[in-house]
């Protein structure tokens, strides 16, 4: 089969004839129509997140079972699928209570540790693959569905792990970015105001399309001030911050509501100063949120399949233009997420 090879960490992409993957005990092998581009897969490619290479990476793809192995009784050739992000065991204490994100026996990521999507086929544990629903058409949006399950699925998690409720205050700190706008989405699917700060303004009128009420200029010596005029003084009750700076993470700890909740996740994870008192007389949370089980994976696709979400691709490419793709994504030119399509539905 051919596909995009990573040699090395920072070198381009070599399009070359691997071997076709062969489905051993428990695994599964899919023909890839389409795969996400995101900055996850970014940061592999560019070395900033360690991995083994050569590598081929990838993990938001829209797929369709050709062989599967010994012992899998759950797939079929035919089946319609796309892929969890991360290798699970399936059995410990965590996978077993639902918190598969958090499995102790943590096998690493599709695309990283494992061989990924920028490929005419995938193999993988038979267990990572998810079924897609009825309903939801693949065959005329493969770039579309294949981001599913990261660009959408983890603002989905986000909403659960904010406990976010109709009515209230959320400011999304990154909303331009390709997880950021689809959490301005999914925050106005749950009802709530929104808030969206981001410092590049040419993707303001986006985040303004996806649902924001109200665009804040992250660069703005007073964005603290704005978002509190915003809310009337009274604070922002969930800020989620996709940027997770220390400055980004103790200006969205300063203008939180009585009880709000601070969702950091993704971008610098720096350290970052945090006033215990402030955060016992106001009963305020800080909340890390990784990824999501696969019942949130399921359910985000069901919305999907029922029209109630879209996810927003601001780049289409065949594969063969990926690094030019990358490059974009390098630079923070795409809004919402990139895909490149691999081969087209029968």
């Amino acid at each position: 089969m051919r596909a995009l090879v990573l040699e090395a960490p920072n070198t381009p992409f070599v399009m070359k004839e691997v071997p076709d993957p062969v489905a051993g005990p428990g695994e599964a092998v899919a023909k890839v129509f389409a795969v996400g581009a995101g900055l996850t897969i970014q940061h592999i490619k560019m070395g900033r997140l360690p991995g083994g290479f050569p590598r081929i990476i990838g993990h938001e793809i829209t797929a369709e079972i050709v062989e599967v192995g010994s012992a899998v009784t759950d797939l079929k050739v035919g089946d319609a699928v796309t892929s969890n992000f991360y290798l699970i065991c399936g059995h410990c204490r965590n996978c077993l209570q639902g918190r598969e994100n958090l499995c102790e026996n943590f096998g690493g990521m599709v695309g990283k540790e494992c061989d990924g999507g920028y490929a005419e086929y995938i193999k993988l544990p038979a267990q990572t693959f998810v079924k897609l629903p009825d309903g939801l058409d693949y065959r005329s949006y493969p770039e579309e569905v294949g981001v599913v399950t990261d660009a959408l699925a983890t603002p989905y998690k986000v909403l659960k792990r904010g406990q976010v409720k109709p009515g209230e205050w959320v400011a999304v700190i990154g909303a331009g970015g390709g997880l950021g706008i689809h959490q301005l989405i999914l925050a106005k699917w749950a009802h709530a105001r929104v808030i969206a700060v981001d410092v590049d303004s040419d993707k303001f009128d986006a985040c303004r399309q996806a649902g924001a009420d109200a665009v804040v200029d992250g660069k703005s010596e007073v964005m603290a001030e704005a978002m509190m005029d915003l809310t009337g003084g009274r604070g922002v009750d969930v800020v989620v911050d996709y940027v997770s700076t220390a400055k980004t993470l103790e200006t969205g700890l300063s203008v939180l509501a009585p009880s709000g909740r601070l969702v950091t996740l993704g971008g610098a994870g720096q350290k970052f100063l945090v006033n215990a008192f402030d955060l016992l007389n106001h009963e305020q949370s800080v909340l890390g949120s990784r990824y999501v089980n696969r019942i949130e994976l399921l359910e985000t696709l069901e919305l999907c399949a029922r029209g109630d979400i879209w996810p927003i691709i601001g780049l289409k490419r065949p594969w063969q233009d990926a690094e030019r793709v990358h490059d974009m994504l390098e630079k923070g030119k795409v809004t919402g997420r990139a895909a490149l399509r691999i081969a087209d539905p029968d």
